[in-house]
């Protein structure tokens, strides 16, 4: 009986343990990688939304004043009266923007916008990680007229 017992309660031997950490050790070298390349896809994310965000304010802006803001007046017309260009009579008290400010792209530089477009009534862009037209993976630039 005594002799069943010890069997029982025996561990995992050596070359077990060696052979699951070797193992997991493959395992976290096949993974790692995924896994440390998504900060760059979740800043694209958060790049496309801000992005759809400026739009919708935009087009409620156009919706009270007729027009949407200029290239000179840019982004910043979300959020304070234009003093120049076109001023908006119907301005919304508090702006168009819920934080009071116009955000950054994820990789703290401003959003280009233009108005006319040269894609349509605006067109607003990130240049991405690198900050400058083109790119590629983190460096692509991401535009409103290619967000689904």
């Amino acid at each position: 009986m005594w002799s069943t017992l010890r069997y029982d309660r025996r561990g995992f031997t050596l070359i077990e343990l060696m052979v699951v950490i070797i193992i997991l050790g493959i395992l976290a070298m096949w993974v790692a990688p995924k896994i440390m390349s998504r900060p760059g896809e979740a800043r694209q994310v958060k790049a496309r939304l801000d992005i759809q965000n400026l739009e919708t304010a935009l087009k409620l802006y156009k919706l009270d004043n007729g027009v949407y803001p200029t290239t000179e007046q840019g982004l910043q017309a979300l959020v304070e009266k234009p003093e120049t260009g076109v001023v908006p009579k119907k301005w919304k008290k508090g702006g168009y923007l819920e934080k009071g400010r116009v955000p950054k792209d994820p990789w703290g530089n401003d959003f280009v916008y233009l108005s006319p477009g040269l894609k349509g009534d605006f067109d607003i862009l990130s240049y991405g990680a690198d900050g400058v037209p083109g790119g590629e993976d983190e460096n692509k630039d991401i535009n409103n007229w290619e967000i689904e």
